[in-house]
């Protein structure tokens, strides 16, 4: 037996030199317009449908079975490995093939006959496609890819058994099948490429068959991407075919050639999965608009209660329960006909945040009886979620005195969108107000839970625009309840002096002037240190100064952090009620605040208990002090705050650079804003900051 297969192995040698041309040219010829015209001609579907997908369980069954014994025998192994699970469905398989063995077993014939005469390829494979004209391009790839199993499971079972069972040995002998296994030092390179080629052509067979499956009612098949994947997929299918080539079975054709062939394949396969991924985010998006749709329609006609409405927040797949305020689990029907105020937030929402809203509900709530429940809907960002963010979302969980999610992944993504695009949310937290029959009150509760606590319940906007109308630019409404000692001061007819920066010497010399003008005019004063908006740490470390040196009051931690939130707040709410600058007061006097806040430099505010008030810039606040001799008299005889404010009046600053910093909440952010110092419209910039204290 020697001799004849040495000759067979030398002459097929030769042959797949020859072969190497022909491809080069076939690849090139593939690509024009020619061909695709002489493949495109070749289809001719006529409706027949047919299941392949069981078909391909049995070819992936074989080939995978193949791969391995290949290996072992390579490997100096003998017998068979038939450890592999089998779990095909026979049953289901032989019904897929009752009709299709036939055109199968021509196919094989097809690809053996031709090939082993050294027929032209491009014709075998333009004559396998016409034979299988009536079917569909995936029925073509997938019968084809079985008469390749079917030739090839065959081949490797004669020459795994022709060393040991006599049958096989003359089956190889009539078949001129060559010796493999006594030359598989050599051949392990070849089989090794036609291991990967077989792989890829499996890949792209099983990507073919799963662009026929994606649903039409999502995606168009006349429409990119899958136009455009239909349109590519005549070209893999011929290729594919043409690869299921009897000579890359039972021929020597050199390991670089396979392993070309089988780049060729897996280039063709990435971009069918690129197309197949675009397609998938096409169908993912199409359905997130339908349910986006669906929740809109939801939340905007009346309902018998708010359940509906709670439901829909979550994924279907989801069980909708909720942790309650004593840490167990409940059904979301706890919640129906409450009011319900949806806290939604990012992972850094502040502890002082939380502390807040937890007086407003755990104190105030219960002492009033009013009837209203708090749920944290947390939205973060999937695709970089880790265990870091595992456990910070669960400290946060255990912090809060109210409902929660289970996880955030429970929400369903459509109704995130809403929030975002509808609700406006973006990073800085909001409270959507429901109520009993899921009616949206209000988009964002918090500013007026900050503004005036639990006394603007149902959080409604209409209660919140009653409240403004009712409001004046006073003391009681700069600093609400967060000066204990505000009655008091305010019975006495004190001046009562708030003022903020983080400029140690700054605060040193205004307080010890001010005291000096207090002095001089022999009237009450009381200062208090209000910090200064998102510096924790320095306002923790100047307050710790003030106290020590015994300069003025100093409020701690959570009350800097509600005066200045509660002045956002009421920015956010005048311009969410249309308010500006121009037609409204104390929208004018909460954007100069902040506008001082925004500078490094000092501020201050002096109020009396009758609510004559006047406020300044560090710089001509402390000049003001300073110079106190030039106005002394006139404060004599008008006051302390009217004589202050007519020498402010008086000093001209034309060189001054005010800043107002304004947190990007995706929307309440007013379009003109005045300079706090001279009335011109302020330039607007965009700013990126991280600051970590």
């Amino acid at each position: 037996m020697a001799a004849p297969i040495s000759l067979s192995l030398s002459s097929l040698a030769s042959k797949s030199q020859q072969l190497v041309r022909n491809e080069r040219r076939m690849f090139v010829a593939s690509d024009d317009g020619a061909m695709m015209k002489q493949i495109q001609s070749s289809h001719a579907p006529d409706g027949r449908v047919v299941d392949v997908k069981p078909i391909l369980q049995v070819i992936e069954n074989v080939l995978h079975h193949i791969i391995p014994n290949i290996d072992h025998a390579m490997n100096g192994g003998t017998g068979h490995i038939d450890a592999l699970d089998d779990r095909t469905n026979s049953s289901a398989v032989g019904g897929a093939l009752d009709a299709l063995a036939y055109i199968v077993h021509k196919i094989c014939c097809e690809v053996s006959c031709k090939c082993s005469g050294g027929g032209d390829a491009h014709a075998t494979t333009m004559g396998i496609l016409n034979m299988l004209s009536s079917y569909s391009w995936d029925a073509k790839v997938v019968l084809t890819l079985a008469a390749f199993a079917v030739n090839f499971g065959e081949f490797w079972l004669i020459v795994q058994l022709c060393t040991s069972n006599s049958l096989a040995k003359s089956v190889a002998l009539l078949k001129q099948l060559p010796d493999l296994l006594e030359h598989s030092p050599t051949l392990k390179p070849h089989f090794d490429a036609l291991h990967k080629l077989i792989n890829a052509m499996i890949d792209v067979t099983k990507c073919i068959v799963e662009f026929t499956e994606l649903p039409s009612e999502f995606i168009s098949i006349d429409v990119p991407p899958l136009s455009t994947a239909m349109a590519h997929i005549p070209t893999a299918t011929y290729w594919i075919i043409w690869r299921m080539r009897h000579e890359f079975i039972t021929s020597t054709s050199e390991a670089w050639e396979l392993s070309s062939l089988a780049h060729k394949v897996s280039s063709i396969h990435e971009h069918l999965q690129s197309l197949l991924r675009l397609c998938y985010q096409r169908i993912d998006e199409k359905k997130l608009m339908e349910v986006f749709e669906d929740f809109k329609r939801t939340i905007e006609t009346p309902q018998m209660d708010n359940l509906k409405i709670l439901l829909k927040i979550f994924r279907k797949e989801e069980t909708c329960y909720l942790m309650n305020p004593e840490k167990t689990e409940v059904l979301i029907d706890v919640l129906r006909r409450k009011h319900v105020l949806l806290l939604i937030s990012d992972l850094d929402i502040s502890h002082e945040e939380i502390r807040v809203l937890e007086a407003l509900y755990k104190g105030e709530r219960v002492s009033s009886e009013l009837n209203y429940e708090i749920l944290w809907l947390p939205i973060v960002d999937r695709s970089t979620w880790n265990d870091g963010f595992e456990q910070k979302f669960l400290s946060l969980k255990s912090i809060m005195s109210w409902y929660t999610v289970k996880h955030p992944f429970s929400i369903e993504p459509a109704v995130i969108k809403y929030i975002m695009e509808v609700w406006g949310f973006f990073k800085k937290p909001i409270a959507v107000t429901l109520d009993p029959q899921g009616k949206v009150l209000c988009p964002n509760a918090l500013n007026m839970m900050w503004i005036w606590g639990n006394s603007a319940f149902p959080f409604s906007s209409e209660k919140e625009e009653s409240f403004w109308k009712a409001e004046a630019w006073t003391l009681e409404l700069l600093v609400h309840r967060l000066e204990p000692n505000l009655p008091t001061w305010m019975s006495q007819q004190k001046v009562v002096c708030f003022y903020g920066g983080v400029q140690m010497e700054w605060i040193e010399s205004f307080a010890t002037a001010t005291k000096g003008v207090a002095k001089a005019l022999d009237i009450g004063l009381e200062m208090v240190y209000v910090g200064k908006n998102n510096a924790k740490e320095r306002v923790k470390k100047i307050t710790g100064l003030i106290k020590e040196k015994q300069l003025s009051h100093a409020w701690e931690d959570d009350n800097v952090w509600f005066f200045w939130n509660r002045l956002e707040s009421m920015m956010y709410s005048k311009t969410q009620h249309g308010k500006t600058i121009e037609n409204d007061v104390i929208k004018q006097e909460v954007m100069t605040m902040l506008a001082y806040d925004g500078s490094e430099n000092g501020w201050a505010v002096f109020f009396t208990g009758s609510d004559e008030m006047v406020r300044a810039n560090g710089e001509k606040v402390i000049s003001s002090m300073k110079s106190f001799d030039e106005w002394e008299k006139l404060a004599k005889q008008m006051g302390f705050i009217p004589a202050l404010r007519k020498h402010l009046d008086g000093i001209t600053d034309d060189h001054h650079c005010t800043s107002l910093i304004l947190p990007g909440n995706g929307g309440g952010i007013p379009e003109r804003v005045q300079c706090a110092e001279c009335g011109r419209p302020m330039e607007m910039y965009f700013m990126y900051r991280c600051c970590v204290e």
